[in-house]
């Protein structure tokens, strides 16, 4: 790292647990953000600013007037623009030393398969249970751990899944009925900060993941209510039915 490298990161490598060695891992890193609305607009810019190598950002949708109550990545002009394309401006003016690639289409088949086993973190900020499943898969299959965050009216989820494959438990170990239905923002509502605190903790997992500055919640469930600022934690155990992982061998 040069001098102007070492001083924009200077305040996380003063971290005794970071370092720059932290900060040389997160250079080297690749992270697919999988949605890039109101979790995946703050996800994808602290990660940037931090100073992760390379992001793949990933939406198929464009910027909408009701989108920016939250998703903090675009802006007026952005309307009618690709959110991928808005979120990569947004993050390369943060920090251009950070490769981007923005990808517009749906991610899915074999395009999904390739950036899944390319990254090294999955961060699953998508807003239905049948694209969280999809990735769920596809870290499964390729080892990958996966970070899915989820927020709704005042309430928000995050945790970490596949992190030790076979051993850890994956995101259908959480959710092992499909017929679970689907509510979104559009239907139900959402505080515009309760997005921008999962998508942060989003950021903070992966952060944790590439670097071990510290444990992530590794097989947790990190719940969130704004009504009574609570954070509670829900331990989770891989389910031995699971339609995805049961079958993975764990790992040596």
């Amino acid at each position: 790292m040069d001098d102007a490298e070492l001083l924009r990161y200077s305040r996380q490598i003063l971290l005794p647990e970071f370092g720059i060695e932290g900060q040389e891992r997160l250079r080297a890193a690749r992270v697919l953000v999988v949605g890039l609305g109101g979790l995946g607009s703050p996800a994808a810019m602290y990660l940037g600013a931090a100073g992760v190598g390379h992001l793949v950002l990933n939406d198929y949708d464009s910027v909408e007037l009701s989108n920016l109550q939250r998703q903090i990545a675009h802006g007026l002009s952005d309307l009618g623009r690709a959110k991928a394309m808005s979120a990569r401006d947004s993050v390369k003016s943060l920090n251009p030393l950070v490769e981007v690639t923005p990808l517009t289409q749906r991610l899915e088949g074999q395009l999904l398969a390739r950036q899944v086993q390319a990254a090294d973190v999955v961060v699953d900020a998508t807003d239905s249970f049948e694209a969280r499943f999809h990735l769920n898969e596809a870290c499964v299959a390729f080892g990958k751990p996966l970070v899915s965050g989820a927020a709704i009216r005042l309430e928000g989820q995050v945790g970490v899944f596949n992190l030790r494959p076979g051993r850890s438990p994956c995101y259908r170990c959480l959710y092992l009925d499909q017929g679970e239905l689907d509510e979104s923002c559009t239907q139900t509502g959402i505080l515009a900060p309760i997005v921008g605190i999962i998508g942060c903790l989003q950021a903070l997992e992966a952060i944790k993941i590439i670097t071990g500055v510290a444990p992530p919640l590794d097989g947790q469930l990190l719940l969130f209510d704004a009504r009574t600022m609570d954070f509670q934690i829900m331990q989770l155990r891989r389910a031995p039915d699971c339609p995805v992982c049961a079958r993975t061998p764990a790992a040596v």
